[in-house]
């Protein structure tokens, strides 16, 4: 994916790599930073094994090794990948503000066609505000439509939310190409890297989090910590200007 080689190459990958946590709902990376990326364990148990390769020595990887996992079909693989690419970033904190996507979503969706590729808590508020609300789900849930479905809806929504996690699949190339070119779009969940270059794709918002105490964040996912159990951590916004 073009993506993932315009993200490596913007960072300097030559920080070494001090801890890799893999846990059941969140992978954590440690190098320059603390990044964070889901595990997607219900689509990862479905793929042949070893669904890691090496484990127990991937600290001997230099961190542009770890990055470019992010490439790999494997699931848990693309996940540390995607962690490390996270953990090197260098994020412009001023261009970021305390905002979740929630936030942005029902403001901007407000009286629209909404289109959210992901299953999130605060669906049910923006069904509230939203003319039509679609939710694209690879496993769906009641009331969602599936993966299949992204053809058909996300051209006729006016805002269109992308789960990080389609960085990780590989999925996002496609799903921007369904965007209507009006739409707003914005990707949410901790895999999204905060970096611009995901403007020059047609990204409008990134809505991420970024660790702010690497030990706390580590032990939470070590532990078994779904998205809001993640404690050491801020999720801040960045808007294209």
């Amino acid at each position: 994916m073009k993506i993932l080689d315009d993200l490596i190459s913007s960072i300097h990958a030559e920080n070494p790599v001090r801890d890799i946590r893999q846990g059941f709902f969140h992978t954590a990376v440690l190098t320059r930073n603390c990044g964070l990326a889901a595990t997607l364990p219900r689509d990862a148990l479905k793929q042949e094994g070893p669904l890691v390769r090496n484990p127990g020595y991937l600290l001997e990887k230099t961190s542009g090794e770890l990055c470019r996992m992010a490439y790999s079909e494997s699931l848990l693989e693309a996940a540390i990948g995607m962690a490390a690419i996270n953990s090197l970033l260098e994020v412009n904190i001023d261009l970021c503000e305390e905002l979740n996507a929630a936030e942005i979503i029902l403001q901007k969706g407000e009286g629209k066609n909404v289109a959210i590729v992901g299953h999130f808590p605060f669906l049910p508020k923006v069904r509230e505000k939203a003319k039509s609300l679609w939710v694209i789900e690879k496993n769906p849930k009641e009331g969602d439509l599936h993966e299949a479905e992204a053809a058909r809806f996300l051209p006729q929504a006016d805002l269109v939310a992308l789960t990080g996690t389609s960085l990780t699949n590989h999925t996002l190339p496609y799903l921007l190409e369904l965007c209507n070119p009006g739409a707003f779009v914005i990707m949410l969940g901790d895999t999204v890297p905060l970096s611009p270059v995901l403007f020059d794709y047609g990204v409008h918002a990134l809505s991420g989090t970024r660790v702010i105490d690497a030990d706390l964040a580590l032990r939470c996912v070590s532990q078994g910590a779904n998205f809001r159990q993640i404690k050491g951590t801020r999720r801040l916004t960045m808007v294209k200007g």
